[in-house]
C-alpha cells in the first residue's frame, strides 16, 4: 500500500507556495509569483511522488502508537514526515515546505467549502501582544517566553448543520399597575397565563468536528461568516496545517441541537413583551436536522506552557477574535496595586476629613 505526498510549486521557478490571506492567492516564497487558488483546480495531486507507508518496529513504539501514526516522503528534501492518522496538511521540519496529503481528502473526508484565511500570521501576532497589553498583572517570564513567533494557522474541520426547532410553550406572565385610592397607594398585580407556538428555521449552524480542539474554545470563536465560504480546492491548504474530522456528524449533532433549542426558547421567551415578568411553565421543542456540510474553518492557534501548565491561546483567523485560557498572575503585582491603590484612598480620605473639618 502506498500513500501520495504533494505540495505545490511554482511553475515559473519551482519554489514553494503558500496561500496569502491578504491577496487570496497562491505566493511564491521565491520568486514572489501570484496565481490563483483554481489554477491548480484540475490537479488533484500536484508536484507528487509515491512513498511506502513506513512503521517503526514495536520496540520503538507501541502498538497504539503504530496504529495512529503514519510517516510520510517530503517530495521535496526527502525528509520523513512523522504526524498521526487524521492529519490532512502539515509543513516539512526540515526544509519547511507545505506538505499535502491528498488521500486524505478522498471521498466523505473531503470538505465541501472552505473559508480562506483572511488575517496572515502577523495580524496574529500583533493581536496576541495587544491582548498581552490588556493585562497588567501578567507575569513578565510568561510574556517574554511565550514564543509569539511559533503561532500557527490551522484549519479546523467543523460540520454546519441546516436545522428547524418546533416549540409549544407556556409561560406565567404579570403587569403591575400603581395608582392612588384617597390617601392610599394601591398596587395591583395582574396574572397572564401565556401560550406560544411556532417554528424556528436555522442555516450553518457550527460545531467543530476534530477531538483535539477545545469545544469551548470553538464555541468562543464565532462568529464565522459562511457567506465567504468557497468551494473546496486543496491549494487553499497550502502553508497552513489541517486535521480531517474524527468525531463525525452524528455524534456532534447533540450540540447543534442544544443550540437550536435554546436559541428557539430565548426567542419565545422574547415575544412575550409587555409583560413585567414572565416564567416558563414548559418548553417542548423538537428539532430537526436538514442538512449538513463539512467544512474547514480557519483558526490561528498558540500552545504554550509555563511552570509546567499548559496554556492555549485561539484567534478567529476571519475576524481576530480572540480567546485563551485563564491566564497566570504576578502575585506580586497585584498585592503591590492593591497597597498602592488602599494608599491612595486613605491619603484621599484623610484630605476630605481634614477638608470637612475646616470648613466647619
Amino acid at each position: 500500500m502506498s500513500e501520495t505526498v504533494a505540495n505545490y510549486k511554482c511553475p515559473n521557478c519551482g519554489g514553494p507556495l503558500h496561500f496569502d490571506s491578504k491577496s487570496q492567492k497562491l505566493v511564491c516564497d521565491h520568486c514572489g509569483s501570484f496565481f490563483s487558488p483554481d489554477t491548480f483546480k484540475e490537479k488533484e495531486t500536484p508536484t507528487q511522488e509515491d512513498t511506502e507507508i513506513h512503521t517503526t518496529a514495536p520496540d520503538t513504539f507501541s502498538q497504539d502508537e503504530i496504529q495512529h501514526l503514519k510517516a510520510y516522503t517530503c517530495p521535496s528534501c526527502g525528509a520523513q514526515i512523522m504526524c498521526d492518522e487524521n492529519t490532512v496538511a502539515t509543513s516539512c521540519p526540515y526544509c519547511d515546505n507545505p506538505t499535502l496529503i491528498p488521500s486524505q481528502f478522498a471521498g466523505s473526508l473531503r470538505p465541501s467549502s472552505v473559508l480562506p484565511f483572511q488575517l496572515n500570521k502577523k495580524d496574529a501576532e500583533d493581536k496576541l501582544v495587544s491582548f498581552y497589553k490588556g493585562k497588567p498583572f501578567l507575569p513578565k517570564a510568561f510574556r517574554n517566553d511565550n514564543h509569539v513567533e511559533d503561532i500557527k494557522g490551522v484549519y479546523v474541520p467543523f460540520w454546519l448543520y441546516d436545522g428547524s426547532v418546533d416549540i409549544q410553550a407556556a409561560y406565567e406572565a404579570t403587569r403591575t399597575r400603581v395608582f392612588m385610592q384617597g390617601d392610599d397607594q394601591i398596587t395591583e398585580t395582574s396574572h397572564f397565563h401565556l401560550y406560544r407556538e411556532g417554528t424556528m428555521k436555522f442555516a450553518s449552524v457550527p460545531a467543530d468536528a476534530s477531538s483535539k480542539m477545545p469545544d469551548d474554545f470553538m464555541d468562543a470563536l464565532e462568529p464565522f461568516d459562511s457567506k465567504l465560504l468557497k468551494p473546496f480546492e486543496m491549494s487553499y491548504m497550502a502553508g497552513y496545517y489541517a486535521d480531517r474530522y474524527d468525531v463525525d456528524d452524528t455524534k456532534d449533532f447533540p450540540r447543534a441541537k442544544q443550540r437550536m433549542e435554546h436559541s428557539t426558547c430565548k426567542a419565545s421567551q422574547e415575544s412575550c413583551i409587555g409583560y413585567e415578568t414572565c416564567i416558563p411553565i414548559h418548553e417542548n421543542t423538537q428539532a430537526v436536522r436538514t442538512g449538513t456540510d463539512y467544512v474547514f474553518l480557519p483558526v490561528w492557534l498558540l500552545a504554550t506552557r509555563y511552570h509546567g501548565k499548559p496554556y492555549l491561546f485561539a484567534m478567529n483567523g476571519q475576524n481576530g477574535r480572540m480567546v485563551s485560557d485563564d491566564l497566570p498572575l504576578d502575585w506580586t503585582k497585584v498585592i503591590v496595586t492593591f497597597l498602592i491603590i488602599t494608599a491612595a484612598l486613605m491619603v484621599v480620605m484623610f484630605l476630605f476629613v481634614n477638608a470637612s473639618g475646616g470648613a466647619a
